[in-house]
């Protein structure tokens, strides 16, 4: 199939401050040194060009955002800001004449929450011009939307929005967050548009819907995938989290009051109870034998992990072929696929979900040198919530045991895993960690994660605890070794040396990411590299490693 081409909209009127004063109901103060009065209406005639959240990145015709922060309002910074103009509340209109500031202030009630709408006016609504698809749920995010990315690519002009970073047509553009502060996403999505993107795929966190980050952004499609314990730092309960999410698919992010078409995974409760609250429109998706618009009715599971997938649906069946391993990936394929037919592609597109790897998604190594030839299986994955690594694992569980019912007598091989727990986030789900590791592997080695802040001792010890009260639980007849190693690194290190042949190692937590957080600094990290370089480092024409065995 040829790639579908739009013409790109040409750029939009710049608006006024006034104009910005209307659509927010806010009103236009000159501030001029220390004191502050109503502004004039050549003030109000000034056009604004772009939009920022730090005052730094603001040029002359930009308006900068000022809102309250966690230290410091943001109004404090006001000085670093080139541009003519900023949006801010009434605390942060004090800051501004406290500090001598002298421009025009937009003064709104919540302003952050009309980071949004302001920043789309100002780039013309950039998401109404294209295809937006978005997706939420605890886990599979990451996943679903990079098999739709690249399922359209050759097919249409994609962005993507998410933890892997943001794309267009394959090409990185640098990004942080998941979701990006709305200023900054209503930029990326102009930047789409004025490319020629045709289809914008992006994740949606609980934090960017609470936050206020997707106010503006028209959604055509939102899926879910599921929902457990994630984020309770941030939200006080789970049916505070479930409500947060939620607000993707039943409160109108754009203007407009556009609610987007819902396409919801129903294998868990919180599903069902999505379900229910966005009634007979939505689109459901179903691999455990709940009735659904989208329901597998087979997989058959290769020995090598390759899965062939048959979904049932109301006008016929749809099957396709899958790379990675995982019922969780059948679930996130087959949301993936449905949600795509829900923006108005062919289910034929399914075909393109053959060659999909998802970086740091069950990601296979092998050595970084292409003499090391090792006979076991080592991946990585993002696996950093409870629920993740039990599927995750699960999964492997289930493909050592069906290499061994293979015949060849060949014995079962064992799992091991490597995975920590992150500092200054959900201390509830330390031990859960370590108690999902020990409940399903053969070796648990815990290890950092990102420790931030905290002492990574105490983590540490936190996810042991967990480990050690599961490992006592078994009733499979496995007593799971435990080891505490600090040094990610060596962690990976001594789980190599632990393998043998038939064997398979997870390092899990950190999938595609690059950098371990201690303190305050990034540390040039790579589980990916770290295990390649582990695999090359064994001497595999030695007998020693088999004498170890």
């Amino acid at each position: 199939m040829t790639v579908t081409s739009q013409t790109s909209p040409s750029r939009p009127t710049r608006p006024t401050l006034a104009q910005l004063a209307e659509l927010t109901g806010g009103r236009l103060v000159d501030v001029a040194g220390t004191a502050a009065g109503v502004a004039s209406a050549e003030q109000g005639q000034q056009t604004v060009a772009t939009a920022a959240i730090d005052a730094r990145d603001v040029p002359a015709d930009g308006l900068f955002m000022a809102v309250p922060g966690t230290r410091a309002h943001g109004a404090r910074f006001a000085g670093q800001s080139a541009g003519h103009s900023v949006l801010t509340d009434e605390e942060g209109l004090g800051v501004l004449v406290d500090g001598s500031w002298q421009g025009t202030a937009l003064v709104v009630d919540d302003c952050r929450q009309w980071l949004g709408p302001v920043a789309a006016e100002i780039h013309g609504h950039p998401s109404r011009d294209m295809t937006v698809i978005g997706v939420t749920g605890t886990s599979g995010k990451t996943t679903t939307t990079y098999m739709m990315e690249r399922a359209l690519l050759g097919h249409r002009h994609v962005g993507l929005i998410g933890t892997t970073g943001t794309r267009i047509d394959g090409r990185k553009i640098p990004t942080s967050l998941t979701t990006p502060e709305a200023p900054t996403l209503q930029a990326l999505f102009a930047r789409m548009r004025d490319e020629g993107v045709t289809h914008v795929v992006m994740e949606v966190s609980s934090h960017a819907l609470v936050l206020g980050r997707v106010r503006g952004v028209d959604f055509d499609v939102a899926g879910f995938t599921n929902l457990s314990q994630d984020h309770l730092d941030f939200h006080p309960t789970m049916e505070d989290y479930f409500d947060a999410k939620s607000m993707l698919f039943t409160e109108p992010q754009d203007p407009a009051g556009k609610l987007p078409v819902p396409v919801v995974c129903v294998d868990d409760e919180w599903g069902r109870r999505l379900a229910g609250r966005t009634g007979d429109a939505t689109v459901t998706v179903s691999t455990d034998g709940e009735a659904a618009t989208w329901q597998v009715s087979d997989v058959a599971v290769h020995p090598d992990g390759t899965q062939h997938v048959t979904v049932d649906r109301a006008d016929g069946q749809v099957e396709y072929d899958l790379s990675i391993p995982g019922a969780f990936n059948v679930a996130n394929a087959t949301l993936a696929l449905a949600t795509l037919v829900a923006a108005g592609e062919d289910a034929s597109i399914a075909d393109e979900l053959a060659e999909v790897s998802v970086p740091g998604r069950m990601e296979k190594i092998s050595g970084s040198s292409p003499q090391t030839a090792v006979d076991f299986l080592a991946l990585v994955d993002y696996a950093h919530k409870p629920g993740a690594v039990t599927a995750v694992l699960d999964t492997l569980n289930g493909q050592l045991d069906r290499a061994a019912a293979g015949g060849n007598g060949a014995t079962r091989g064992r799992l091991g895993v490597v995975l920590g727990a992150g500092g200054n986030r959900d201390h509830e789900k330390r031990p859960k960690m370590g108690a999902a590791a020990a409940a399903v592997a053969d070796l648990v080695i815990v290890t950092d994660d990102n420790p931030r802040d905290e002492d990574p001792a105490t983590i540490r010890a936190a996810v042991l605890a967990g480990a050690g009260d599961a490992a006592a639980q078994r009733t499979d007849g496995v007593s799971p070794e435990i080891r505490e190693i600090g040094d990610r690194a060596e962690a990976i290190r001594d789980a190599v040396g632990w393998a043998r042949s038939g064997d398979v190692v997870v390092v899990a937590g950190k999938g595609h990411e690059s950098g371990q957080i201690i303190g305050d600094t990034v540390v040039d990290f790579d589980d990916r590299v770290e295990l390649a370089d582990a695999l090359a480092a064994l001497d595999v024409h030695s007998d020693t490693k088999d004498s170890e065995a």
